[in-house]
């Protein structure tokens, strides 16, 4: 999915001898436990094009698509150049693209960058200035990097393609949050509840019910478990939205079922097998994909607005209208934190977000940002 080798995309100089930085690279064809699947290595500062920013990682979030990706990379001896993964960040923003107008040196900065360049699991990262925004100023570096993949994602189905409104002119409707214990789901249930949704999410365990609530679900309903009833129960035998941040092709059919008439639902993770769409002809529903790379893998006109987005969810933030979601926080970034990170994501049991905070030695690491 481009720029897979370890050479950032945009200018680098690769004679400067005075610009190296660490970086973690991630190999294909091994399991996270395995020693061989991430390494340490150095590499030469990247050096930022005219529309870049140039940051100092300071924390890092893993995200589903790390996995993903890193489970399709071909293996350590394939000859092939291994990837920099990573795209949840928090940082500071060291040097300026001479276009750059937004920010300057020393703002504090997050982003989820785009998938066809390098991520962000180095020392610094370029980021291209529409898709990236001033982080909250009442978050430390590592709660900050829990949010920015997790709420462009969310803020974009619920508001893009379901077509909900923000600031509560939809308020009292109903949308089922299939998965919503998960980082995408956390941010979902908190930016519905504002938007005065009726928020049903999907939890089976005792401690992922109570999430949640806590993320302010008006309803939990347990996905182990057929959902027909169990929303009938509630006086919702039929919803107006469905946001599936689960599994697409094993809730297809109750999908189906439980949209209303002229409703809407909206995935993000990749079918499996074949669709049928004709499931939902009848009620004239409509089915969205939600890829939160879309506009910068694509350079659309208006990945800007993903700068605007992220504006909005830091000053949500900052007003105490939203809370972060980082639950599990590992330090320092290095081989072995990575594994693990991967590790715990690929068991499907998380709340909310992992984070990694602050490079071996570091300043960051050192006074915990």
């Amino acid at each position: 999915m481009g720029a897979s080798a370890l050479e950032p995309s945009g200018t680098m100089d690769t004679n400067d001898p005075g610009g190296t930085m660490k970086a973690i690279a991630a190999f294909g064809g091994l399991p996270c436990s395995d020693p061989g699947a991430f390494a340490l290595v150095e590499l030469p500062d990247p050096q930022a094009g005219p529309h870049d920013l140039l940051v100092r990682v300071e924390a890092v979030a893993v995200n589903p698509v790390d996995t993903k990706v890193r489970a399709g990379l071909p293996g350590p001896g394939s000859g092939a150049a291994p990837r920099l993964l990573g795209w949840d960040c928090a940082g500071v923003v060291e040097a300026c693209g001479a276009a750059v107008t937004r920010f300057t040196p020393g703002d504090r900065v997050w982003f989820a960058g785009d998938i066809t360049r390098p991520g962000c699991n180095a020392e610094r990262v370029l980021v291209e200035e529409p898709i990236c925004s001033r982080r909250p100023a009442n978050l430390g570096a590592a709660e900050a990097a829990a949010l920015p993949l997790t709420g462009l994602t969310a803020w974009e189905a619920l508001f893009e393609r379901l077509s909900l409104d923000p600031e509560g002119a939809d308020g009292g409707r109903s949308l089922l949050i299939l998965g919503g214990a998960g980082g995408v789901g956390s941010i979902a249930i908190q930016l519905a509840r504002r938007a005065g949704l009726v928020v049903i999410a999907t939890a089976s365990r005792p401690e992922s019910r109570a999430w949640c609530e806590q993320m302010g679900a008006s309803h939990v309903v347990d996905h182990s478990q057929p959902l027909p009833p169990q929303l009938a129960a509630l006086g919702h035998p039929e919803v107006d939205a469905i946001a599936n941040f689960s599994d697409t092709d094993a809730y297809w059919p109750v999908m189906a079922q439980l949209i209303r008439p002229q409703g809407a639902i909206v995935a993000i993770v990749g079918n499996r097998s074949p669709l049928d769409l004709n499931l939902l002809k009848a009620k004239s529903a409509s089915f969205h994909w939600e890829f939160m790379f879309t506009r910068p893998q694509f350079r659309t006109p208006d990945r800007g607005e993903q700068g605007a987005i992220l504006e909005r969810l830091a000053a949500l933030v900052e007003a105490g209208e939203m809370r972060h979601t980082a639950t599990t926080r590992l330090a320092p970034i290095s081989p072995a934190t990575l594994a693990q990170a991967h590790g715990l994501l690929e068991g499907g049991r998380t709340l909310g977000k992992i984070v990694l905070e602050g490079w071996e030695g570091s300043a960051a690491l050192a006074a915990g940002s």
